[in-house]
């Protein structure tokens, strides 16, 4: 990828623009401020506790889209009025390999973008973006992964038609219970 990648999802009459965007250096202070949720850090990969952790996380997102298997958006919010944008999330997409039929997605929103449909429609925009850009390269479906107590994530897969497949047992420590996979493919 040597163009930058920025996605929009339009406004609708209820809900603000989203911009997705490659995550910047300039976003740290944000990106601390946000993972201070006690939500967000239960369901979280990795936490990040002040300006060196929130450099190193942007440092690996960076690193994965000079890869190219590992591509992680910002996703800003519109602010009615303003030509300002706020965090409200992050959505990712990731073992992105040429010839894999499955890559993999990820997501997160803030604690004040949460229950205003943020997180379906900043991951719809990944998934077509997804589609669009590695299909040629063998990408067939993407797979969403949750514990099975998040039921938060499992409506957001729902929403974005990410239809449930399987019960997954749980692999400590990244997945330290149950959880379900939800899978998209190219073709419904």
């Amino acid at each position: 990828m040597n163009a930058p990648v920025v996605l929009r999802v339009a406004a609708t009459p209820a809900l603000p623009a989203l911009v997705l965007r490659p995550w910047r250096m300039a976003d740290v202070a944000a990106l601390v401020e946000v993972s201070r949720d006690p939500a967000l850090r239960q369901w979280a990969s990795s936490v990040v506790d002040n300006d060196a952790d929130g450099a190193r996380w942007v440092r690996a997102q960076q690193r994965g889209w000079a890869a190219g298997d590992r591509f992680g958006f910002a996703v800003l919010e519109a602010q009615r009025g303003s030509a300002r944008e706020q965090l409200v999330g992050n959505v990712v997409l990731k073992e992105v390999v040429p010839g894999k039929p499955a890559a993999e997605v990820g997501y997160w929103t803030t604690a004040h973008a949460r229950g205003r449909g943020v997180a379906p429609r900043a991951l719809e925009a990944l998934t077509n973006w997804a589609f669009h850009t590695f299909e040629a390269a063998g990408l067939e479906r993407l797979e969403l992964l949750h514990q099975v107590d998040n039921l938060a994530s499992c409506r957001v897969a729902q929403k974005s038609r990410y239809d449930f497949d399987t019960v997954l047992p749980a692999a400590p420590p990244s997945f330290p219970r149950d959880g379900h996979l939800h899978i998209r493919r190219t073709r419904a």
